[in-house]
């Protein structure tokens, strides 16, 4: 599948929940989803956004947050699939696993194709953790992906594609972060 693709069945099953996407993901995701419940974190760091929708889902009990990582940026914190692990919080990490770092020219990650994303997950303490490697099996169980209580993991392989412009977020942070406040209530 390609990463368009893995996006497209997330959007369409994902409900009321606020989505965090983040590097290359942040390119595909204002097209199938812009609403005041998505949050394009386009940060100077990778690995940031797992713990960003961790705090999302600690400071708003019972918010249901799925974030769209990818492989370079979770290699980058290993860690915070332990803290998520910790907390039992309704977060679904979404990885979009391609073997590239995708936003920065292309370049193979580290043990592209021989790390087991789901062995750490399930290693760092995260029980619910699924793989998929075709559209039509993650087309077929996406919904129940977002349905599980969490935290969940859910590994997903997408082709790999070079040559890609470094995506902007469609809009400044400060508005982004105004527009969630309001949507939550805050």
């Amino acid at each position: 599948m390609t990463h368009r693709e893995a996006l497209e069945v997330l959007a369409a099953v994902r409900g009321d929940c606020v989505v965090v996407t983040t590097m290359g993901s942040v390119a595909h995701w204002p097209r199938l989803s812009d609403t005041p419940r998505d949050f394009f974190y386009q940060p100077s760091s990778m690995g940031q956004a797992v713990p960003l929708a961790l705090g999302l889902a600690l400071a708003k009990p019972g918010l249901g947050v799925v974030v769209v990582t990818g492989d370079g940026g979770l290699l980058m914190n290993l860690g915070c699939l332990v803290t998520l692990a910790q907390h039992r919080v309704p977060v679904t990490v979404v990885l979009i696993d391609n073997g590239l770092y995708e936003v920065t020219g292309g370049q193979p990650v580290p043990g592209a194709g021989t790390t087991d994303f789901a062995g750490l997950a399930i290693a760092s303490g995260i029980r619910q953790v699924v793989a998929f490697d075709t559209l039509a099996d993650w087309r077929a169980g996406a919904a129940g992906c977002l349905a599980t209580a969490g935290p969940s993991f859910v590994w997903l392989k997408v082709r790999g594609e070079t040559g890609l412009p470094t995506p902007k977020s469609p809009r400044p942070m400060a508005e982004q972060i105004a527009r969630l406040r309001t949507a939550l209530g805050n």
